[in-house]
């Protein structure tokens, strides 16, 4: 692997910057995270840390000719051009759950200082006044109220779970969050209006998108039950904030906390310098010890991601949700057959059907296709395709991809099949396996029955089922000083045609190459280096 330069539009701690000099064929620049700036130094990265301050859209990009990963600090991805990114072939990445304590604890303390009234009785002491007006300042208890929580990922379960140790009953809405998965059978899943109808205060945890964009409209404030209270530590502008802000000055609220606004700084915000709102600066997540755990998360993903060892939250994967580590065996078969495949095709490939078989694929279909299209495309784009975008770019060379069954390949337990479909109605069909679940074997081509490795450099012969081919073949080859690895031959039948596999300690030289093929037993030959 060449060097890859990481570009730090942020700061890190020390460990991760010590994380990152130690690390070999890595190495970074720290740069002001000004536009101009960012523009200046992109051409030259292959990775981008940034955090939300940082909008990375697509002008940006288009003078990021060798970016490979953009690298969000925090769960935010707000601002990233995912769809310029991801036909880009940008791995994009975040860190979820990292400062999911961080947030959840100051999510709880905005909560206790809102009903406890805290700020205003600080700045009453420290004005000299010793309980001016009691009466003003009296609090509201927790134990007893019912929090309604919106979003119950990991800061929102956090929020919950200490509401319930201070004795409160918790209502939650997340459309997307199954009954089975809630963390605790105490917390009810309830429609959203309702939850806003019934709650006592209502804590916000929605990620920024456009679903999420104004959800707590005019509507639903007007809705909230008289006298309640509501924190938003996750999203500016999923709040109505002129709407709230009206609420609140008419009273029909009783309070409102915020560490996040529609827009930042939040200069022209209605809620800055009301008597009933406390607001923080967006720092949610700003611990000593989130931040250690965010730096050094970000620094280990993007590492991963640029060696490709593993795809660790990557939002824009054409497939998530899986363990990369269980995957890639499978997905390295598919890559390798892919590139064989391509050496193999005279003419441009049109159609791609795939049959798995097995239970050991169950669940890999979209990695292991997409490590397919990546193998097939590679030879022919180089870099430029990756597992993010070779879905799009094999759409956009109109090559259409399909799931068949009944190919007529080995009889394998676990086996993934493939026939292309050439632009002159040829067609290829490539078997392989895992063996021990782990070692890729590719078993067949065509009607040939083969079983050879697909590493390093390949040789590969189609020849005449004659006496004396491989004698011959091998003579040639030692003549030149070139050592055989291994050597696997099958036939489709006796006295008819041979298809054989050769690997080789290196490539041949383009004179040995040409000879081989003038060769009166050769039918055809190809080389790849898989």
């Amino acid at each position: 692997m060449t060097d890859q330069h990481i570009l730090l539009a942020t700061d890190l701690t020390d460990d991760a910057l010590s994380l990152l000099s130690q690390t070999e064929k890595i190495t970074f620049q720290r740069v002001n995270p000004t536009p101009s700036a960012l523009r200046a130094a992109l051409p030259t990265a292959h990775a981008l840390i940034a955090r939300d301050d940082v909008q990375v859209d697509a002008a940006l990009i288009a003078g990021a000719s060798r970016l490979r990963v953009i690298g969000r600090v925090g769960t935010s991805l707000s601002g990233i051009d995912i769809d310029t990114a991801t036909a880009r072939g940008i791995l994009v990445m975040h860190t979820p759950g990292a400062n999911a304590v961080a947030a959840s604890e100051h999510t709880f303390a905005l909560l206790l200082a809102l009903c406890r009234r805290l700020v205003t009785a600080h700045n009453s002491l420290r004005d000299g006044y010793w309980l001016l007006d009691r009466k003003r300042q009296a609090g509201t208890q927790l134990q007893g109220k019912t929090l309604g929580v919106i979003g119950l990922g990991r800061v929102g379960s956090g929020v919950a779970a200490r509401a319930l140790a201070f004795g409160m009953r918790v209502l939650a809405y997340d459309p997307y969050l199954p009954e089975e998965q809630v963390i605790d059978e105490r917390i009810a899943l309830v429609p959203l209006r309702d939850l806003i109808g019934r709650s006592d205060f209502v804590s916000l945890h929605v990620p920024a998108t456009a679903e999420t964009r104004g959800m707590i409209s005019a509507e639903l404030i007007a809705a909230m039950k008289p006298g309640a209270r509501l924190i938003n530590t996750a999203f500016g502008a999923a709040v109505d904030e002129a709407a709230l802000a009206a609420a609140l000055k008419e009273g029909r609220l009783a309070g409102a906390a915020v560490d996040v606004y529609c827009e930042e700084p939040p200069y022209a915000s209605p809620l800055i310098g009301l008597e009933n709102v406390i607001h923080t600066p967006h720092i949610g997540d700003n611990t000593v010890e989130a931040a250690q755990d965010v730096s050094l998360l970000i620094a280990r993903q993007v590492i991963d991601a640029l060696r490709g060892s593993d795809f660790r939250n990557v939002v824009n994967l054409p497939f998530i949700g899986m363990d990369f580590e269980t995957a890639r065996p499978a997905m390295q078969l598919a890559e390798r057959m892919g590139a064989v495949l391509h050496t193999l095709a005279r003419h441009p490939i049109r159609r791609v059907a795939v049959e798995y078989r097995g239970d050991d694929l169950t669940g890999l279909i979209k990695p292991v296709t997409v490590a397919l299209l990546k193998g097939m495309l590679t030879p022919s784009l180089g870099e430029k395709v990756n597992y993010v975008n070779a879905p799009v770019i094999a759409v956009e060379r109109g090559i259409q991809i399909t799931q068949a069954k009944g190919l007529k390949t080995g009889d394998y337990t676990n086996v993934v099949s493939v026939q292309v479909t050439l632009e002159d109605g040829e067609q290829i069909a490539i078997a392989g396996t895992l063996l021990d679940k782990r070692e890729p074997h590719i078993v067949q081509i065509n009607d040939y029955r083969l079983n050879f490795v697909p590493e390093g450099d390949l040789l590969i012969l189609g020849s005449y089922d004659q006496p004396g081919v491989i004698g011959k073949t091998a003579t040639l080859l030692a003549s030149y000083g070139v050592n055989i690895a291994t050597w696997q031959t099958g036939r489709a039948q006796p006295g008819g045609h041979t298809l054989t596999v050769v690997t080789l300690d290196e490539p041949l030289p383009p004179h040995v190459f040409e000879e081989l093929l003038r060769q009166d037993f050769i039918r055809h030959a190809h080389q790849v280096r898989v």
